[in-house]
């Protein structure tokens, strides 16, 4: 199990990197529509590695929402709000067909998502040096 977390860690990891990248170089909407897509592999990489973190811990949370909501009630989310509307955006981003609904969800990936993943990949990077420490 400890090796499917590392792996999990390490995927999302990269992923937010490149995430932070897209919306730094993204300078027209093809490109911010590039950031949007990236969003929604860093929201399903998110609430899976959580997932897997959660089981760990005994948690069996199936659905996104609840893995939010279990993570949460851990302190593993400082701000369940933000979380949930990366929810909400994760779920709107497939079906855009409006060029200000896309700005909008590029400008939260940009002034609001990134920091929110950043502090919840060192969240899960000080329980997963935890979980080590503990099986030694």
């Amino acid at each position: 199990m400890k090796e499917e977390i590392r792996y999990a860690f390490v995927k999302l990891e990269k992923a937010i990197a490149m995430l932070r990248e897209g919306t730094v170089k993204a300078k027209n909407e093809l490109e911010e529509d590039g950031v949007i897509q990236r969003f929604e592999f860093n929201f399903e990489l998110l609430w899976k590695t959580l997932k897997i973190f959660l089981y760990d811990k005994g948690i069996d949370a199936r659905t996104p929402r609840d893995v939010l909501k279990e993570a949460f009630k851990l302190g593993w989310l400082n701000n369940e709000d933000i979380f949930l509307n990366m929810l909400e955006d994760r779920n709107k981003a497939s079906h855009i067909y409006n060029k200000q609904t896309s700005r909008e969800i590029f400008r939260r990936i940009k002034n609001e998502y990134i920091s929110a993943l950043e502090e919840v990949l060192e969240i899960l990077r000080r329980e997963f040096t935890r979980m080590t420490e503990n099986a030694n």
